[in-house]
């Protein structure tokens, strides 16, 4: 660690005087001189951390990896996650036995660590792999890699995606894809979290079995009149049909939105961590008197109460209750290990997720965690013994010698193994963030 201590030193030095470099002094040409020696160094340095992501493990007390790079960066775990994917690619590799191999992409790491490229020539020949087909040969694959790399180094990614475009029709003039090509592709996802105005965007990418079935149900129940939030019918009169000045596009969004909600309650999916498969959402009794404000589902979404409410009158109704002074759960208490329904109800409500610092995983994907002390050790399944954790971050406690304990407001404090202060413990505001905002109204 001398040696790091020494080489950063320096390398805080370097930028010191970079960041006093006075460009009104310089002439117009060596500004730009001055921004690509920068931008080039910031290259490398990118290349470095990702050759030290590439020998990241986990160890004892620590998370999984992503996470722990996450919370150590305070960068987002998907940022976290895209780092390690692109070490994978960038970094050289061993075989089982211990024999040295090229990276995934070792024309492209040639480049990347002199740094010639950015993150978003990555981007461009990362898609360009991910999206060729399999039956192009492996001998036409390397050329490729070698001729998407060569050009990188002296395009912008705009000018290279055009490139690689070509490329592509090249390997593959007839336009030639397997069920094993379009599989890979498939999938959906969340753009991001919700919009301010509490709105979602997602990207779907349907394989032929989907689209075939989701025409079918559009074709129904997205025709003028149908699944229309104002009037909701299967069979609407003319005059109905005649009413209905949704899009295209907002029918088909009311369509699904029906299809979904049709399914969620049904006893024949069984349970979900003890609950019926459904939506669980908590709001306090003075924002569903005033139809203002939000509630909060267990998968974290920020739902209007006046939604809440239209919900609700096809919906079971539970009631969890809390301390009016310090916002404690009702007391529940239980003889068994398991928590009941009614625990894990006021767990949803309290905790929305689970309660490790830094943690994102919704109530959703979290358990039970006995936080005060373990049933095994002689711990209560009581409501004010319990906490919300997802299965790695239990793990944590079981086998990581992480330990956790309870607070005088019923929060979970999480207390990371002794000597590893990189591991921040505590408590996690990341399900409350109105927590970090400050609040003067009790």
């Amino acid at each position: 660690m001398s040696s790091i201590d020494l080489a950063g030193g320096e390398l805080t030095g370097a930028v010191d005087s970079l960041a006093a470099v006075d460009f009104d002094a310089l002439d117009p040409p060596e500004r730009f001189a001055v921004l690509e020696l920068i931008e080039s160094q910031q290259r490398r340095l990118t290349a470095i951390s990702h050759a030290g992501i590439a020998k990241l493990e986990r160890f004892e007390g620590c998370p999984p990896v992503g996470i722990a790079l996450a919370d150590v960066l305070r960068i987002s775990p998907r940022e976290a996650r895209r780092r390690i994917r692109d070490a994978a690619q960038l970094a050289p590799r061993t075989t089982l036995t211990g024999e040295p191999l090229p990276p995934v992409l070792p024309a492209t790491a040639e480049a990347w660590n002199d740094g010639k490229l950015d993150g978003d020539h990555l981007r461009v020949i990362q898609r360009f792999f991910r999206d060729l087909p399999d039956h192009v040969p492996p001998t036409e694959v390397e050329k490729a890699e070698k001729s998407l790399a060569g050009h990188a180094t002296n395009l912008r990614p705009d000018q290279l995606e055009k490139v690689a475009f070509r490329l592509a029709l090249h390997l593959n003039p007839d336009g030639t894809f397997s069920d094993d090509d379009r599989a890979r592709k498939r999938g959906f996802v969340w753009c991001g979290g919700q919009q301010v105005d509490g709105m979602s965007v997602g990207r779907l990418i349907a394989d032929p079995e989907l689209r075939s079935e989701l025409d079918a149900w559009f074709a129904k129940f997205a025709a003028p009149g149908v699944c229309n939030p104002d009037s909701p019918t299967i069979t609407p009169s003319d005059e109905a049909q005649e009413r209905d000045l949704r899009s295209y596009g907002q029918r088909q969004h009311d369509a699904l939105r029906a299809l979904v909600r049709g399914q969620l309650g049904d006893p024949k999916f069984g349970q979900h961590n003890g609950l019926p498969v459904t939506v669980i959402a908590t709001a306090t009794v003075q924002d569903l008197q005033t139809k203002t404000g939000h509630a909060v589902t267990a998968g974290g979404t920020l739902l209007p109460i006046p939604d809440l409410i239209r919900m609700a009158t096809h919906a079971y109704h539970y009631l969890g209750l809390f301390d009016g002074v310090n916002g404690r759960a009702s007391w529940l208490g239980r003889t068994k290990r398991i928590a009941s329904a009614d625990q894990r109800i006021i767990l949803h409500a309290k905790d929305r997720g689970c309660t490790r610092p830094g943690c994102d995983a919704p109530g959703y994907h979290s358990g039970v965690h006995h936080a005060a002390q373990d049933w095994k050790n002689g711990g209560n399944t009581d409501i004010d013994d319990l906490g919300l954790a997802c299965d790695p971050d239990n793990q944590l406690v079981e086998t990581g010698g992480w330990g956790t304990r309870k607070l005088a407001n019923g929060d979970t404090d999480w207390i990371p193994p002794p000597g590893l202060p990189m591991l921040r413990g505590g408590v996690n505001d990341y399900h409350h963030p109105e927590r970090l905002l400050g609040n003067d109204d009790p």
